[in-house]
């Protein structure tokens, strides 16, 4: 049966872009367009994660979520266009699970929905490992080739994230929104500066790697494990 979401924001071209690219992947996908209908349709449909915009005419959105968090413990993820860190307190405080910050990507929103609905079951596994690269996530700890590695705390994420979607492309704005929640272009080129120093603690050749390969024109990817463990980068590239 397909799990069920509602997605909630004023701007319908956002709500039907997002339930269009939820649908293709196989979710059932409600929607309202103010808090008050949000409230409403979430005692309707029961849903298993809700999508909220911060911004909604009628009540708010941590309003929203206050009062989802009276009643049930469902996942909720926020979107929003505020960066402050004020704001996230704030909307943490209210019960939300984890922010999408606004303009977003229909994929990195799916990629957060998949990743928030394994949490929230119980599927997650803390264990993950590509090729001869082994990642705890619960105890933070990474093993390349059977020997401990120390990576910074940055380093470390930026790896656990690469390794959870093994295969999969993502540009510098994508990954810095995956692994710090934030999107700020003027960032946006430091992201090489860490997959640099990230490569010179794995690959055994970090001119040449195997593992952390570039797409270029587009980011960085993690090699699937046949493709790491065969050294083959295919039509990506080493250099930054």
């Amino acid at each position: 049966m397909a799990q069920r979401v509602l997605v909630v924001d004023d701007e319908k071209w956002v709500t039907d872009a997002v339930r269009r690219y939820l649908e293709d992947a196989g979710y059932d996908v409600s929607f309202a367009y103010d808090g008050d209908a949000a409230l409403e349709e979430f005692a309707r449909v029961n849903p298993e994660l809700v999508i909220l915009d911060w911004l909604l005419p009628k009540l708010d959105g941590i309003s929203v979520a206050e009062r989802i968090r009276r009643t049930s413990t469902v996942p909720i993820i926020m979107l929003t266009a505020k960066t402050d860190e004020d704001d996230r307190l704030r909307g943490f405080a209210a019960g939300v699970d984890d922010y999408v910050v606004k303009p977003f990507s229909a994929r990195e929103l799916e990629a957060r929905v998949r990743a928030v609905l394994r949490r929230f079951s119980g599927e997650e596994s803390p264990l993950l490992q590509v090729g001869d690269i082994r990642l705890d996530r619960e105890q933070r700890l990474v093993w390349v080739r059977q020997r401990a590695v120390e990576l910074s705390a940055m380093a470390f994420d930026l790896l656990a994230f690469l390794m959870a979607h093994p295969g999969r492309v993502f540009t510098r704005l994508e990954l810095l929104e995956g692994v710090r929640g934030e999107t700020y272009g003027s960032f946006e080129r430091s992201i090489d500066s860490h997959v640099k120093r990230l490569r010179q603690k794995i690959e055994e050749d970090p001119t040449n790697p195997k593992y952390v390969l570039t797409v270029f024109g587009i980011g960085y990817k993690m090699a699937r494990a046949d493709e790491a463990l065969a050294g083959e980068a295919g039509t990506s590239q080493g250099g930054v």
